[in-house]
């Protein structure tokens, strides 16, 4: 940076830097939330731990190992990254709470064999791990429920009037247990481009817990202020890239040497990865096709007896690079649902290649009872089971919406289809064209079997709540 830019950047001043002293000398710091959160998440790991224990071995001196169960939870990073993420789910920490919960009993059961050597039951210890993992997933997202009920959110200001601000300010709304208080405010409209004053910056950080910036460019001075006046502040700062949400490649964080980078991902799926999808695809699709024959028997009656026609509708739909595929479902809407669909929207007509309609008038009554909990998409199971789709990727679009894909749409059909996807756990119907291709070209650059599963994880609540389910 240039010496005269350097010069140019002013300091907080002193009256600042006194108010943020006295507020931390009144015992309370601004970062009171993240230690109540870690507080309740370590009431919720001595719990977990106790079950396990308890179910494990059951001896007295097992329990003395569970302040070290606590600090294997600090060790491997489960207390803080809430602090570092906005909207960080119990789920994500799965692979890390299973080696939490085996370093905890094994610990546990070193004391109980020392005491008595005799009292451990392999089968009994590999219960209490499952128990403690099964506890800890449960109470540590009872704990983060509680502590969203009971702490107030976070004041949060996003900066920025483009496309990047735009989607982010949507995504932060369109989840609830993203807890922050999102506000808008014209006085921040200087700070991006360098016109605001000391005292707009110091207004700024003090009036908001967490500032994100998403602005389509900003220079190194101007985000070295806002820095500065935040760490002073104690209000929590963001950057996001200039590019993400854009459709444009999946970026991660990397480090050369002692330097940041944003990697933009640009490369292919590797074969494994696929193998072991496909194989789970094949073995998850025929157990569940065993399991929920006699719904799918049942669901077919409801449906002929509601209304006429076929009990299973089949469309054309867009799979494996493009090529077309007849996709099955329950039959939701009157027999003659596809006539009828010019009355209510033209194709030709649209400003982006999708719509998804409101209130649709060609659901039948149990239709919007299958369409509620998603029970119209098992038949599927039979697409998956063929090969056509898979339980996790880019819902299939028709035919004439892919036809007026954009050339940077396309890379959704690079990867089968799925059941289920990001679209349907980040909002499904509720979110926009340009939203729907940032979480499924993330998706897509990520592709991994344990993301799959958990994706398939959230879609179970998101299909009890019903949210954009329409």
């Amino acid at each position: 940076m240039p010496t005269e830019a350097l010069r140019e950047i002013q300091p907080p001043d002193q009256g600042s830097t006194i108010r943020a002293a006295a507020r931390r000398a009144g015992g309370r710091t601004r970062w009171w939330r993240d230690a109540r959160r870690r507080r309740m998440l370590a009431a919720a790991d001595l719990g977990a731990g106790a079950l396990a224990v308890a179910v494990g071995y059951g001896a007295a001196i097992a329990f003395a190992a569970l302040p070290l169960w606590i600090l294997f939870a600090k060790v491997g990073d489960l207390y803080d990254r809430d602090h570092r993420v906005l909207r960080h789910l119990t789920i994500d920490e799965l692979g890390s709470l299973v080696a939490w919960a085996v370093a905890g009993m094994a610990v546990s059961g070193t004391l109980t064999a020392m005491a008595n050597p005799d009292s451990l039951d392999p089968l009994r210890v590999f219960s209490g791990l499952v128990v403690g993992v099964f506890a800890s997933l449960c109470l540590r997202a009872s704990a983060r429920r509680l502590w969203r009920r009971f702490t107030p959110p976070e004041v949060t200001a996003v900066l920025g009037e483009g496309e990047v601000a735009i989607s982010l300010r949507r995504q932060l709304r369109l989840f609830n247990d993203v807890h922050i208080e999102l506000v808008d405010d014209d006085s921040f409209a200087g700070v991006l481009d360098g016109s605001a004053t000391t005292p707009d910056l110091e207004n700024l950080a003090e009036r908001v817990d967490r500032l994100i910036v998403a602005a389509d460019s900003i220079d190194s001075e101007t985000l070295t202020r806002i820095a500065d006046y935040c760490r002073d502040a104690e209000a929590k700062l963001g950057v996001v890239s200039p590019i993400a949400g854009s459709g444009g490649p999946g970026q991660q964080l990397v480090q050369v040497a002692d330097v940041a980078v944003v990697d933009c991902e640009t490369w292919d799926l590797s074969r494994s990865t696929l193998a072991l999808k496909r194989a789970f695809d094949i073995a998850g699709a025929s157990l569940l096709l065993v399991a929920f024959a006699p719904a799918m028997a049942l669901i077919a009656l409801a449906i002929r007896l509601d209304s006429s026609g076929p009990a299973i509708f089949s469309q054309l739909r867009a799979g494996l690079g493009g090529k077309p595929f007849r996709m099955h479902k329950l039959r939701t809407m009157d027999q003659d649902a596809e006539a009828r669909l010019a009355d209510l929207v033209r194709i030709d007509d649209l400003a982006q290649p999708m719509f998804k309609l409101r209130n649709d008038p060609r659901v039948t009554r149990i239709g919007r009872f299958l369409r509620r909990f998603s029970l119209d998409e098992l038949p599927q199971l039979v697409n998956v089971l063929r090969g056509e789709m898979s339980f996790v990727g880019p819902r299939p679009e028709q035919m004439p919406l892919v036809e007026r894909y954009a050339p940077e749409h396309r890379f959704r059909l690079e990867v089968k289809p799925g059941m289920t996807g990001p679209m349907q756990i980040a909002g499904r119907g509720n979110l926009s064209f340009d939203a729907r291709l940032a979480v499924e070209r993330d998706y897509i650059e990520h592709m991994s079997l344990a993301r799959d599963l958990r994706i398939i994880l959230l879609t179970v609540p998101v299909i009890v709540r019903g949210g954009g389910a329409f």
